[in-house]
């Protein structure tokens, strides 16, 4: 992963905890209600992918046990990872794309609702993307993959020169001499992997986007309401389908692009759709960039014009990301894939304690409060939820009491310690155990590996019915605590 090139080391310092009438009177153990959300608390563990899933994207005893972790602390509001909406291979990642996904599902919104004893609402974050393929190997890519087409023969001066011959000359060239006869795709594809875009308006089935998304996104909603999940977030953050199509690189010239208000249009499609079939009584939010953090991306400025159009569209809540987009990836090595929190945006997407003169605990908050004042000042009252490095009470309370967020999402820091709203709530804070930003878990992610924690994967291995990750050499849920009594 990128760092920035200060590398200066932050230590996580959380500060004071409150007693238990403290965290009784605060405004992060208030309730909140808008609309249709109702939440306990305002404490939010954001969308994480575990890898727990089976390679049909179906709930097993693995996922069962990730999310009643997280239940047991009590979170005022726990979102399933992003879940994929097509009937289509995506690995070990949950699916909802078909009824058959039902069952599972439903098992594991019953299991939540008892582990939290009725407290925690769970949420499901709704997920497309397009194709993206592994880095070839050199020779492979020029052998068999790259299309040898009359613009590529015109540009090596090639006329009706043999097929073969051709890849030979190409196989021979240096990466330089390459990058001067390929076209920018193809060397990328050379470099990174392949990969579609929203605005490959030559591919029929990126064109037809719009007519399909809705459609699929409000089947796959109506299917978690049916699951007795207690709403939806529709992942329009990162480098996915839909926060494609707000990006300011999405030039699709269709009316879905080039301009704020086209770039809006379908993920305002979406949402319609979505609430035509869920009704009126039913959470529906989505995920958001404040900013995404690229050369030509979209910046706070949109994220404020967007977030205002959602809230006057009608949605519950909008809770708030940053960064992690392909475009400034690191390169893969071959035979891997792009991933899109490598690079600089991957970074403002998950901080870790090495990090620049600003560090990397609250670096979204700023551009939470511009974008929660504009919606604001439009009228509305939107719940905006934010996270980013939060590890501790009095930053929390801060950002509720400073207008940063009204809802404090918390994804490392949970996955540290699963019990620490519940801690800091009982008055023993002292005992949470405070995540370190090292980033050994998104490390886990990057290689599709079963995510941890290194504060506690290796511990208690020995308990009875511990559950290991696939080589056996790490738990895959953090120790249960007990409240003393």
């Amino acid at each position: 992963m990128w760092k920035p090139p200060q590398r200066i080391k932050y230590i996580a310092r959380p500060g004071s905890w409150p007693d238990a009438e403290e965290a009784r009177r605060s405004r992060l153990f208030s309730p909140l209600s808008f609309g249709a959300l109702r939440l306990a608390t305002r404490s939010w563990v954001p969308a994480m992918v575990p890898w727990r899933a089976t390679q049909d994207g179906y709930v097993n005893d693995d996922v069962l046990e990730w999310y009643a972790r997280f239940a047991r602390g009590r979170p005022g509001a726990l979102v399933i990872e992003a879940t994929g909406i097509r009937d289509i291979p995506s690995g070990p990642l949950l699916r909802i794309g078909d009824d058959r996904f039902l069952p599972g599902l439903r098992h594991l919104a019953e299991t939540v609702h008892r582990e939290s004893h009725g407290e925690t609402r769970l949420l499901i974050q709704l997920i497309d993307f397009l194709t993206i393929r592994r880095r070839p190997p050199r020779e492979k890519f020029l052998r068999r993959f790259l299309k040898i087409d009359r613009a590529l023969r015109d540009r090596l001066d090639a006329g009706h020169t043999p097929e073969e011959v051709i890849r030979e000359r190409l196989c021979a060239m240096s990466d330089a001499q390459l990058e001067q006869v390929l076209d920018a795709r193809e060397f990328e594809s050379l470099q990174m992997g392949y990969r579609e875009r929203v605005s490959d308006m030559h591919l029929e089935h990126v064109r037809k986007l719009p007519q399909v998304l809705p459609g699929l996104f409000a089947q796959a909603a109506a299917r978690a309401r049916e699951a007795g999940i207690d709403g939806v977030e529709l992942h329009y953050a990162h480098a996915y389908t839909m926060a494609s199509f707000l990006s300011a690189h999405n030039d699709r010239a269709d009316g879905y692009g080039q301009t704020r208000d086209n770039r809006l249009r379908l993920p305002l499609e979406v949402y319609d759709s979505v609430r035509q079939r869920v009704g009126r009584d039913y959470p529906v939010g989505c995920r958001l960039l404040a900013e995404e953090c690229i050369d030509g991306g979209s910046a706070v400025a949109d994220a404020c014009h967007y977030a205002t159009a959602f809230a006057r569209a009608g949605m519950d809540f909008v809770s708030l990301s940053r960064g992690g987009k392909f475009e400034d990836a690191m390169q893969p090595k071959p035979g891997e894939a792009a991933y899109p929190y490598t690079g600089p945006s991957g970074y403002e997407c998950m901080p870790q304690y090495i990090s620049d003169e600003q560090g990397p605990f609250g670096r979204n908050l700023e551009p939470a409060r511009e974008i929660r004042t504009a919606v604001r000042a439009a009228g509305y009252e939107t719940p905006i939820v934010t996270a980013g490095g939060v590890h501790g009470f009095r930053m929390a309370e801060a950002m509720l009491h400073d207008g940063q967020a009204d809802i404090v999402g918390a994804a490392r820091q949970s996955l540290a310690d699963p019990d620490w709203f519940l801690k800091m709530r009982l008055g023993l804070g002292a005992q949470v155990r405070v995540c370190e930003y090292t980033n050994y878990c998104e490390g886990l992610d990057r290689k599709h590996k079963q995510v941890t924690c290194q504060l506690w994967d290796r511990s208690e291995l020995d308990e009875p019915d511990v559950r290991r990750s696939a080589d056996g050499r790490r738990r895959l849920t953090a120790p249960d605590w007990h409240p003393p009594g």
